[in-house]
């Protein structure tokens, strides 16, 4: 149990104690049986979660990032070709495209959202791509680099706009594959379909993550691929173990990317849960938006639409002075974090690409502002009250010195955060 004097950014204690003679009845089926990889286990969570995401078929990865990998591969994803995402995710999103051979190119995300910004999408393929060679493939000018896929990433537990997105992949002949890795159970309105979709559901495939954090988490690594095509879901079980059609018959070159029966075992119970996990995190979103209502600017909330029917994987909003506010927030003994401090497009890592400070004006000055406050389903009312007055306390002192938020000063500043981490400051970028 946490302890009671503190508050945690994330409880991951409670949920396992209160499941504790189940989950250990499932390391116990294991040790029984000698069913260690793949099995019984294995495949009735994969049925589960298929059905659960509102899909056909179902494959159980070794992790998040095997997922989309696999999942690119799957779709048809070669080495050669371009994958747009966004520059505000998990590094693992473009770890996965340039591992498939793939290059990553960013779009700017939605201000409110976090998410994929569908103009953002429009304007690169209008401006920068054509149509054109063989199968209409849609070519990058500049490079005449082909142009495969889209990944738009369910950020914070919130889906991307995918009407829009899945409208201008249709007209430029690119695969959609879900990033779904913080979304286990989110829903979207699709005005197309004219029905609420699941994550998962709506892309040739998707990638979901069950790293021990998230809604839906392992105890350990994990991850799975959800996918309508039968190809491509037996693309991905082959490639997820050596590439083997059967025992020692190898019909292409793989990876070591199974899911092992224990965490597998310990999924199909706690998916029985997601559900009520997910509404409680929904009722605790509702409770801080209530709780946390201040000036227009002093704090800003999570943004949800009517399209939207948000799991909150994280609680993030935007103040001015974030190092003072983690400070004060920390000195109260409450637990935040920073998802994520440096966009992707100025991580060390992808500078052979050649972005710059600007290039996505509306990533780079969230980055600058965003901060997580504790979300999980055992987290009390009490407990929300308590943040969200130490909240308003820290935010308070910037509100005397600026009343107003200011998005065209927002977007058009200097971004300190990425200043500081190019430069070797990494203690200045994290506020510590």
């Amino acid at each position: 149990m946490i302890d009671q004097g503190n508050i945690p950014f994330l409880d991951l204690v409670t949920p396992h104690v209160e499941l504790e003679d189940r989950l250990c009845e499932v390391f116990k089926k294991a040790l029984r049986s000698a069913g260690f990889v793949g099995g019984s286990m294995v495949e009735e969570f994969e049925r589960e979660f298929a059905t659960y995401c509102d899909s056909q078929y179902c494959a159980g990865v070794g992790s998040g990032t095997d997922a989309l990998r696999f999942a690119l591969l799957g779709a048809g994803v070669t080495p050669g070709t371009i994958v747009i995402t966004v520059p505000n995710t998990f590094i693992a999103t473009t770890e996965a495209i340039s591992q498939a051979g793939a290059r990553p190119a960013f779009v700017d995300v939605d201000e409110h959202s976090y998410n994929m910004d569908p103009e953002a999408l429009r304007e690169y393929l209008e401006t920068q791509c054509e149509l054109g060679g063989s199968n209409d493939r849609t070519i990058h000018k500049e490079t005449g680099e082909t142009v495969a896929a889209v990944v738009p990433v369910h950020l914070y537990g919130q889906m991307a706009n995918m009407d829009a997105i899945l409208e201008l992949a249709d007209r430029y002949n690119l695969v959609v594959v879900e990033d779904a890795c913080q979304a286990h159970g989110a829903q979207y309105f699709s005005e197309k379909a004219g029905r609420w979709r699941v994550a998962g559901s709506m892309g040739r495939a998707a990638a979901f993550s069950f790293y021990p954090g998230k809604n839906l988490g392992a105890c350990g690594e994990a991850g799975a691929v959800t996918t309508n095509d039968p190809e491509l879901a037996a693309r991905v079980r082959m490639m997820r173990d050596h590439g083997q059609a059967r025992k020692y018959f190898h019909d292409c070159e793989g990876y070591n990317g199974r899911l092992d029966a224990i965490q597998a075992g310990i999924l199909k119970i706690k998916l029985q849960h997601l559900a009520e996990w997910n509404a409680k995190r929904q009722t605790n979103a509702a409770r801080y938006r209530e709780l946390l209502d201040s000036p227009q600017g002093v704090l800003r909330l999570p943004y949800e639409p009517s399209w939207s029917k948000a799991v909150h994987h994280l609680y993030v909003v935007q103040v001015e002075n974030r190092d003072q506010f983690q400070q004060d927030m920390a000195e109260a003994g409450i637990g935040t974090g920073i998802h994520y401090p440096v966009p992707l497009h100025l991580q060390k890592a992808y500078g052979k690409l050649g972005y710059g400070l600007g290039d996505f004006p509306v990533a780079e000055a969230a980055a600058s502002r965003i901060i997580s406050l504790p979300m999980y389903p055992g987290l009390g009312a009490d407990q929300q009250r308590r943040v969200a007055e130490y909240a308003l306390r820290s935010v308070a002192r910037t509100a005397d010195r600026q009343s107003e938020f200011a998005p065209s000063m927002a977007y058009g500043g200097e971004y300190p955060g990425a200043a500081a981490y190019l430069s070797g400051n990494a203690a200045e970028v994290s506020g510590r």
